[in-house]
């Protein structure tokens, strides 16, 4: 029987468990051999409980939980385990034979259940996996785990974007690059709030296909639902008359000036202070957590919203500057991520933003290797402007370098720019790697990406030029060097195709695993990223298994026949491709050729 979790919206069925596997790798081991577990906390919503179910999943594990309606009765969260009455001496006896014993919520505990674990980890006979969160005041027997350093503590980090997007990839259906940001930002690790948000965007019908896509956006206001509101409640509270004026001129038009004329400076301080704005370098406000200008907007009333609402005319000249800031960064090679909140909160709003800032957008996110949101940003200005050139050639040269496209179409059927350009990639994405290097015009970094870096020699400088010479020469540790400045500057492909190429300069074993491993983990964040430099590393982040299923799965064997061939069940190749797709970024079964075997390259 499956059991579905409710929530405000009625029951849905859970989410598929994906990523945090370094996280669950660390769980696991704390529960293996000698040791004698640890302690998980975080904030709420962080998918505490989710993740310690997954590293507990098929062992032999008791349960105890804390909850707030029986703090005042002793040993509650154990009623299961013990006799009705008992001492902690006894009850101490009782567990101490249990191998592993999961405590989830133990801030909540009873005063006599948390002296029960603390006496636990003490005697260290029964392994220990304790979840508390963060931020709530918790029994001092719970706090001194880690502060004696009785047990070791991993405190979850937020999801990172990559994650996220899977998450919602197996949760939620193909969201486009741009929704999945802007519930990244809105979310901010709250894993609960993101299921809430998805969910009343559906309900609402707030999604919209992307054309000739399979993909859905999601554009327009933020659904506020009760869960918004309690998540954001202590920020009407906190405030009084004059810090609200000053936080909702900042919900209707951030982000705004410190010194502009609306602003009131000294509540601004204050809330500053407060953590409720956050003031930039440049000494510009805005609201600090992303959710409460739609809870402010949405208790404005009709009047108010209309004296303090900003046009998006009104935003012309800010959004010029930012257009300005990213092709700055883009001309001085360094693409480290910025802050533009304009171009953003038009595009999340549904107003659509000019070609020429839409085009440098998508530029700027594909030179940092985020070719899905390129592609996003490309489609954007061509919502305005049909026939913009850039933003044709942007959405051609990320649509080949994902490995989606090679037959000169881009996703709305019109023909790609006859672009040089673009016909690299295009020949690339076919597996013609010599009409690609043909093809290598005005971007002679192109031919260094493709392996070939005598087509470049004299016309490159800087990190690209010790890029280029490091690979003429078989440099391994110069091709390391290399990447890790490109990294360093936000280049994030071009970084994982130099750690790449190191692998296979590397004379060194050792050397060249580090740089396979590098060059792995930075693809992944790469969103999809399919070119000839990352043949064949993809396949490095999948267990041994996983790595042999993917395998005959992409010959074309059906899950009977692999189950077959390797003395398993249907069920467990099931399972193993499921763990691959997530850990691949792939959708289905179809995408895998692409993914394990990349076109050799062909003579030029």
């Amino acid at each position: 029987m499956t059991t579905f979790e409710r929530d405000a919206t009625g029951l849905r069925p859970p989410w598929p468990f994906t990523g945090r596997q370094d996280e669950l790798e660390l769980i696991r081991g704390s529960l293996a051999g000698g040791r004698h577990g640890i302690v998980v906390t975080g904030p709420a919503g962080r998918g505490k409980t989710r993740l310690v179910t997954e590293a507990v999943r098929g062992t032999d594990c008791a349960r105890a939980t804390g909850t707030p309606e029986t703090r005042g009765l002793p040993f509650a969260a154990f009623a299961h385990l013990l006799p009705d009455t008992v001492s902690l001496h006894r009850a101490v006896h009782l567990l101490s034979g249990v191998r592993l014993l999961l405590v989830d919520d133990a801030h909540l505990l009873d005063d006599a259940s948390a002296a029960l674990v603390h006496q636990l980890a003490v005697h260290g006979r029964t392994r220990l996996l304790v979840v508390a969160t963060e931020g709530t005041r918790a029994p001092e027997a719970i706090t001194r785990l880690w502060t004696a350093e009785l047990l070791p503590r991993l405190d979850l980090e937020p999801l990172p974007r990559e994650d996220t997007a899977q998450l919602l990839a197996a949760g939620a259906g193909g969201l486009d690059a741009l929704t999945v940001d802007r519930l990244h930002r809105l979310c901010q690790g709250d894993l609960r709030l993101l299921r809430e948000l998805v969910g009343a965007v559906r309900e609402q019908g707030l999604l919209s296909r992307v054309p000739d896509s399979g993909e859905w956006e999601w554009r327009g206001p933020v659904p506020v639902t009760a869960t918004v509101r309690e998540r954001t409640a202590d920020l009407l509270a906190r405030t009084g008359p004059g810090e609200r004026e000053t936080l909702d001129r900042l919900a209707f038009g951030e982000p705004l000036p410190v010194d502009a004329d609306t602003l009131d400076l000294d509540a601004l301080e204050a809330l500053e202070a407060d953590g409720l704005v956050h003031i930039d370098d440049h000494g510009t406000a805005r609201l600090a957590h992303p959710l409460h200008g739609p809870v402010l907007r949405s208790v404005a009333g009709r009047l108010r919203a209309r004296r303090l609402a900003r046009t998006p005319s009104d935003r012309t000249a800010a959004l010029e500057t930012e257009t300005g800031t990213l092709a700055r960064a883009i001309a001085g090679t360094d693409v480290r991520a910025v802050p533009a909140p304009v171009g953003e909160w038009l595009v999340t709003e549904g107003i659509g933003i000019p070609a020429p800032h839409a085009a440098v957008r998508a530029r700027f996110a594909r030179l940092r290797g985020q070719l899905r949101e390129a592609a996003s940003w490309a489609r954007e200005g061509l919502r305005t402007t049909p026939e913009d050139h850039p933003c044709h050639l942007e959405l051609a040269l990320c649509t080949a370098q994902s490995g989606t496209q090679a037959d000169g179409q881009t996703s709305g059927g019109t023909p790609t720019p006859s672009s040089a350009d673009a016909a690299v990639w295009r020949a690339a994405a076919r597996g013609d790697l010599g009409a690609a290097l043909d093809a290598v015009g005005a971007e002679p970094y192109d031919a260094v990406r493709l392996g070939a870096p005598e087509r470049a020699a004299g016309r490159l400088t800087g990190v690209f030029a010790a890029h280029a010479d490091a690979l003429a020469q078989g440099d391994g540790p110069a091709l390391d060097r290399a990447a890790r400045t490109l990294e360093e500057r936000g280049f994030l492909l071009f970084a994982a195709e130099a750690y790449a190429q190191a692998a296979q300069a590397h004379r060194d074993p050792g050397a060249a695993r580090t740089s396979r491993t590098r060059a792995v983990a930075l693809a992944r964040r790469c969103q999809g990223a399919r070119t000839p430099a990352l043949a064949g590393m993809v396949l490095g982040e999948l267990t041994a298994r996983q790595r042999q299923i993917v395998t005959l799965a992409a010959a074309g064997l059906t899950n009977r026949q692999i189950a077959e061939k390797l003395t398993l069940s249907v069920r467990t190749v099931g399972n193993h491709l499921y763990g691959a797709y997530t850990r691949l970024g792939a959708s289905d079964r179809d995408a895998l050729p692409c993914l394990v075997e990349l076109p050799e390259p062909q003579p030029a």
